[in-house]
């Protein structure tokens, strides 16, 4: 659950920036966020969820 709470942060940041910093519309973001909450709700999310997840794990895996 904390990884969930700490991408959606990360996400969210990524998008404040690009808005101010990069030129994304705030209209664009907008339409981001509607296919995020409409892929959640989707058949195809638990293959998203399963795979983020893994790519968390082996992130989380390397050593320094």
């Amino acid at each position: 659950m904390a990884l969930s709470i700490s991408a959606v942060v990360l996400l969210a940041i990524i998008v404040i920036l690009m808005v101010r910093k990069s030129g994304l519309k705030a209209g664009h973001a907008a339409v981001c966020v509607l296919l995020g909450f409409y892929l959640a709700s989707s058949s195809i999310a638990p293959t998203i969820n399963e795979l983020t997840t893994n790519v968390a794990g082996v992130l989380g895996g390397i050593k320094f």
